[in-house]
């Protein structure tokens, strides 16, 4: 989007999964973009409807309540009360925070099954899955863990592995098991329903990457164009499963609608209600009307991990439907890391909501500003906390509340906080001014661009200015010999902070209210924002108040701890529970072929981040190895070393590179990975007994 010239916006920001709190890398993932967004459209009187809501399906729902023995509706909804009071106590600005197990959302979800359905949209097909004879049950994909036949992780899932991100299928693992029993499962028939997304590739490819280039993020853009060079497959749109959205179709019993199917039209349900609750009619925000002029602007706000989803299946379902808006644009962010490390529910390496909630009270706007300042709009970033104490400290409360605070102090001091006029403005001042007016065009032109940083940095840039001219000017030493100078540099000071009260609005909501509060201005448009005259002259301030205080070093070291004793507590924890696979005969390890060799030659492959190509001289011959250790190991550094490999390992093609063999690695509690290789060196070709 490059405009606001639409009147009517709907805009989502992605269900966040019903199973666990929200952490930091959600907030900027989706949330804090989104939120500034909707507030930026709002202040500028657009007809916006912002939806979001929990995700309660799929089988991580299910996953969780077997370990921890209770119901799949104890789940979510201890979580989706914990999650909306987050959002809510945080300030995101939702219109509806929905539940995909609300009826209304069942009903909507059948009702796009049945459309394409009935239209013939769906290919029938029966196929062998997973299926676990202890449990008498099909396993849909997360219930299926194995070898990444990638990266060699033993804990990928059965749709993907979240070490090297790589899209799987459950028959791709190597070494499959049941998450339920533990043991391998079975292949077995069953029927699903696809999605036949390889007959809407040419139809997407118009849409999206023709029509699309110059619109989305390069990052989305990149992602969706390698799907579709890749070629799009059908996908199945049923799962075998006890809980979600029953398939409605009496020879389905028992089959639940794919999650990827109901979430994304979780967002429609949302508004749906939201539209019964206040007398609106849902359908202007999402069908298409008569007037193509008169379609609402529909934007996702995501992380990278749901692009394929919102650009490109969602998409093919609503272009099948036939009555929908498509998204304008789906402005995805990437992963945002923790302390040097991948933000990791599962190891409590987070910075969970409720509890910085908590810990920092009355600090929403403080974590929304460095959030947005580090915001991984492009690649990955990093929260670390002596970066969010720096920003803090350095920008929040020495320019932005220093500038606000020496305006209302001196305000009070010398005029008993009338803001007068003084003597004729100078040029000196009329620069200023002059300057001050462009930033409202440049924080629209950012935000219309989804580069929320960049606007965030021309915001605080207007404070800077607003610094600089009162150091320049010095009030506080002219006011000995020039009361009415002084009246005229705190009229023009005051005036920028009402700028700054408007500006503020989309990125500190909090903060532009306490100082709507301190200067007594009912003034809050947009538009209004970049003028000299937003206070009129005899106008009486407000009480001062501190708009931040300083995180102090205590705060900081407090933080660390926790994150250090949770990475404590995974390591007793690996150690302590970690149990032993399945015995094996004497026979079934004498099969395997583990030699010494030595690394010849190391690259990385291209267009991965985990990937190195080995060349290793194993004694017997000399081989090439696709290793997953780009994370941990240079290619330079590597050469030379003696590793041990499994030399009898059915080759495997991965990325187009003929991979034959693996070498073993060790991996510690944290991920860490290091070779398993002898202390001296060693003829290659030795074998490891």
């Amino acid at each position: 989007m490059s405009n606001l010239s639409k009147k009517r916006y709907t805009i989502t920001s992605a269900l966040p999964y019903a199973n666990g709190p929200l952490h930091i890398g959600h907030l900027a993932g989706a949330y804090i973009p989104g939120d500034i967004f909707v507030r930026f459209l709002r202040l500028n009187n657009k007809d916006v409807v912002y939806v979001c809501g929990s995700d309660e399906h799929g089988a991580a729902i299910t996953i969780k309540a077997k370990k921890e023995g209770v119901t799949p509706r104890e789940i979510i909804d201890k979580y989706n009360q914990q999650i909306k009071e987050s959002f809510e106590d945080f300030g995101i600005s939702f219109d509806i925070y929905h539940r995909t197990s609300e009826p209304i959302h069942h009903e909507l979800s059948q009702e796009f099954f049945l459309n394409l359905y009935e239209k013939g949209e769906f290919i029938e097909k029966f196929s062998e899955q997973y299926y676990d004879e202890e449990f008498h049950q099909f396993l849909a994909d997360r219930y299926i863990t194995g070898t990444c036949p990638h990266c060699q992780n033993e804990g990928a899932y059965g749709d993907q592995c979240e070490k090297c991100g790589t899209s799987l299928s459950p028959t791709d693992l190597i070494n499959p098991k049941s998450t339920l029993s533990g043991k391998t499962p079975i292949l077995k028939e069953t029927k699903h329903w696809y999605l036949p997304l390889d007959k809407y590739q040419p139809w997407l490819e118009k849409w999206l990457i023709d029509g699309k280039k110059d619109v989305l993020k390069s990052n989305v853009f990149g992602q969706c164009q390698s799907w579709l060079k890749s070629g799009l497959q059908p996908r199945s749109m049923t799962r075998d499963l006890d809980w979600g959205v029953d398939v409605p179709l009496e020879e389905a019993t028992g089959k639940k609608l794919y999650v990827w199917l109901d979430a994304p039209i979780g967002y429609i349900s949302a508004t749906k209600q939201w539209a019964i609750d206040n007398g609106k009619d849902w359908e202007s925000y999402w069908k298409k009307q008569s007037n193509p002029e008169d379609d609402a602007t529909l934007i996702h706000f995501i992380g990278k991990d749901n692009i394929v989803f919102h650009c490109i299946i969602f998409p093919a379902i609503l272009h099948a439907h036939g009555e929908y808006i498509l998204p304008d644009n789906v402005p995805a962010n990437e992963f945002l890391n923790l302390e040097g490390d991948k933000l990791s529910t599962s190891r409590n390496h987070a910075v969970w909501l409720h509890e910085y909630l908590e810990e920092f009270p009355g600090k929403q706007d403080e974590l929304r500003y460095v959030l947005t300042s580090i915001l991984p709009e492009t690649s990955d970033s990093e929260f670390t906390w002596k970066d969010f104490q720096a920003r803090v400290n350095n920008e929040l409360v020495a320019i932005l509340g220093n500038f606000v605070n020496r305006v209302m102090v001196l305000s009070h001091k010398y005029f008993d906080g009338k803001v007068l006029k003084g003597s004729a403005y100078n040029g000196v001042d009329n620069a200023v001014f002059d300057e001050l007016s462009k930033y409202p065009a440049l924080i629209e032109q950012s935000l219309s661009s989804y580069r929320f940083r960049e606007a965030l940095s021309h915001f605080m840039n207007a404070a800077r200015l607003g610094n600089k001219y009162l150091a320049d000017e010095e009030p506080w030493k002219v006011i000995k010999i020039d009361e009415e100078r002084v009246k005229t540099v705190l009229n023009v000071a005051t005036q920028i902070v009402a700028n700054l009260a408007i500006l503020a609005q989309p990125f500190l909501p909090k903060t532009a209210t306490q100082l709507f509060d301190m200067l007594q201005l009912s003034t809050r448009e947009w538009d209004k924002a970049g003028t000299s005259d937003l206070i009129t002259e005899g106008h009486v301030l407000g009480e001062v108040q501190l708009l931040f205080d300083k995180i102090t070093d205590e705060q900081v070291a407090f933080q660390l701890e926790k994150l250090a004793a949770a990475k404590a507590n995974n390591t007793k924890a690996a150690v302590s529970v970690a149990p032993a696979k399945t015995n094996i005969n004497f026979d079934d390890f004498m099969k395997l072929d583990i030699r010494v060799g030595t690394i010849l030659e190391a690259e990385k492959v291209a267009k991965t981040k985990k990937l190195l190509k080995l060349k290793i001289d194993t004694g017997i011959d000399q081989r090439t190895v696709v290793s997953g250790i780009a994370e941990f190991f240079a290619p330079e550094d590597i050469v030379g070393r003696q590793v041990s490999i499994l030399v009898n390992l059915e080759p495997r093609e991965i990325k187009g590179i003929q991979s034959q063999g693996m070498i073993l690695m060790a991996e510690d509690a944290d991920g860490r990975l290091d070779f398993v290789n002898p202390q001296t060196t060693i003829t290659n070709g030795s074998v490891v007994r």
